[in-house]
């Protein structure tokens, strides 16, 4: 058994228990400009990068004269106010996070604006564990497409089939496969991926705290 070359974490739904705030903050959003949030608005909006979910959300969802640039600043706003708060932390995440950092070097493709994941890492004093973070608003492609994932890879200079990815959610867990990452998967119990995202992880476990070097150097 090998340690992976890298462990690329997602953000949200595995280091921050960030999704119910998200779905607060962008309902409550859409409600003020009087648009109708649907039954699958919060599965879709998973794992789209910033410019995928405001877009969405002005034409299909708000409608009116609200652009996508608007929305984004807003809702981006919105969520930072939250964070200045409190940040979500999901249970063992800090340490599993140090314990990794021992073992290979780490990297993050996260769906939340840069502004956000600067703020949350530099609030659980961790960013410095990370040599290579990714927003896909960086990238062409936000979840499912490979984008973040492969780029995360290129920026640690590892082949992206020698990393580990963690994941919670579909998109996710189909991006990071898409990138020809080893995925283990953390499913958030308020937001279950779909079965055939859940398939294509090579490990499921269901706390942080199973997230071990032994772990990772079995897949």
């Amino acid at each position: 058994m090998t340690a992976p070359l890298a462990v690329v974490f997602d953000l949200d739904g595995v280091l921050v228990d960030s999704e119910p705030v998200w779905e607060e903050v962008r309902r409550g959003y859409v409600a003020d400009r009087g648009g109708t949030w649907r039954s699958d608005t919060q599965d879709r909006l998973m794992g789209m990068s910033t410019p995928e979910w405001a877009e969405y959300l002005a034409t299909d969802v708000i409608g009116g004269d609200a652009t996508a640039d608007q929305v984004a600043y807003e809702v981006i706003d919105r969520m930072s106010g939250r964070y200045a708060e409190e940040v979500p932390l999901m249970p063992g995440a800090v340490e599993a996070v140090r314990r990794l950092a021992d073992l290979c070097p780490l990297g993050l493709a996260s769906s939340s604006p840069r502004a956000l994941i600067d703020i949350v890492l530099g609030h659980l004093g961790i960013a410095g564990l990370f040599r290579a973070t990714v927003s896909t608003e960086e990238v062409d492609q936000g979840k499912p497409a490979p984008d973040g994932y492969l780029t995360a890879a290129a920026r640690l200079e590892v082949p992206a089939d020698g990393c580990v990815a963690v994941e919670d959610s579909s998109n996710g867990l189909r991006s990071a496969h898409a990138a020809g990452m080893r995925v283990v998967a953390v499913p958030h119990p308020r937001y279950p991926p779909a079965g055939d995202a859940i398939a294509l992880a090579a490990a499921k476990i269901t706390t942080l705290d199973e997230l071990t070097p032994a772990l990772l150097s079995s897949l």
